[in-house]
């Protein structure tokens, strides 16, 4: 996810005891430098600092970290060996891989996820560069911290008093009853393209997403704008493409959007779309990021709109932050429809539930439930 930096979430006035982080990376530089972020941040502790996969799995159960920041390449026992093993000894571990941007660790990453990593992060080249480690120290915090909402609301349960030394947790965004969300009703007019924004946890959403929507596929376009850097959305279209048995690939500008093709956002640049000799066509910028994303969601459901104007099937899945509420609002109001994944099955309900605290959705759905629905929405039936 390419990011601008925005300030910390707010801080509620609850009592909980802080995230304790797992750091585990072989460079001293790295572990130093993550460990003095989380430190300084007052719902977070380090709970410890380790070299390598080995000290980590050998420790996980005498530590108990409710997170685990864990580097792919290490000596001993790498990342990717290490994963299975820590998730075997504490099932409920959060894990966030971390890797540096190659194609190799890219892949990497995507693996891990499949072996039960909630999120990656791609770390800079080099932290003398005051912007990268900038922008990496904004993505590992928040991630951390939203990741970690749902061990704090567990928190919550009835239980031993949390001590003295425990420090305020940030505002997770949720409603008490999503039964009580004002839904609104699919619009007029039959789709003709779909649009699909998502971040964290999106990956393994997406996939999931497109082995069930293959009728959608083949008589309308799919455009869909993941918030991840390059190389990572290069993987991602492969894999897209395997899941879909359909034609994926990041989107070139210019290119002339077509029925049976998935068009994947390139990391690092808006993906909008515009008319060209009349026909719609992808439009790629290097504008400034849009809620502190690049690629974002808002750009893309929002310039549809001039194409396809009510004929537009949006659809948010789980991720962090607001991005896709606006455009959802923008998609609505031309007559379009919008559809949101739902909290209990999304990692992080942060984007999905901005939309459906909104009140612009027709329909809040698990994820297993959106692809079914869409190929009827697809097929005629405007209930």
């Amino acid at each position: 996810m390419s990011v601008a930096l925005a300030g910390s979430p707010a801080i509620n006035s609850t009592q909980y005891e802080p995230l304790r982080v797992m750091v585990v990376d072989d460079s001293v530089v790295i572990r130093g430098l993550i460990s003095r972020w989380i430190e300084a941040e007052p719902d977070m502790v380090v709970a410890a600092s380790l070299r390598t996969g080995l000290d980590a799995v050998n420790q996980v159960e005498r530590i108990k970290p409710d997170i685990a920041v864990l580097d792919i390449e290490m000596p001993e026992l790498d990342g990717i060996a290490a994963l299975p093993q820590l998730l075997a000894k504490k099932r409920d571990l959060i894990v966030i891989m971390a890797s540096t941007l190659t194609r190799r660790n890219a892949e990497i990453s995507f693996k891990a996820l499949s072996l039960g990593a909630a999120d990656y992060i791609p770390k800079p080249e080099t932290t003398r560069e005051s912007a990268g480690a900038d922008v990496f120290r904004h993505d590992l915090l928040q991630k951390i911290r939203h990741l970690g909402g749902k061990v704090r609301r567990k928190a919550t349960a009835p239980g031993p008093a949390a001590p003295a030394v425990a420090r305020a947790a940030p505002v997770v965004q949720t409603v008490a009853s999503q039964a009580a969300l004002v839904k609104r009703s699919f619009g007029p007019t039959a789709p003709r393209v779909l649009l699909i924004g998502s971040s964290t946890g999106g990956p393994q959403a997406l996939m999931s997403l497109v082995a069930e929507i293959g009728p959608v596929i083949d008589r309308f376009p799919v455009l869909i704008t993941q918030h991840m850097p390059p190389t990572f959305t290069t993987i991602l279209a492969e894999h897209l493409m395997r899941a879909a048995r359909r034609p994926a690939h990041e989107g070139v500008d210019g290119e002339l959007i077509k029925p049976g093709r998935i068009y994947l956002a390139p990391g690092g640049r808006h993906m909008r779309v515009v008319r060209q000799g009349g026909q719609p066509a992808i439009a790629l910028d290097d504008g400034p990021a849009v809620n502190f994303c690049k690629p974002a969601v808002d750009p893309l459901f929002t310039s549809a709109i001039d194409v396809w104007q009510g004929a537009i099937m949006a659809v948010v899945l789980t991720g962090m932050g607001s991005d896709g509420m606006r455009g959802g609002k923008d998609v609505v109001a031309a007559g379009g429809s919008v559809i949101a994944q739902d909290e209990a099955s999304s990692v992080v309900w942060g984007m999905p539930g901005a939309a459906a605290n909104a009140g612009i959705c027709a329909a809040v759905l698990p994820l297993n439930q959106i692809g079914p629905k869409l190929v009827r929405l697809f097929s005629g039936d405007r209930s």
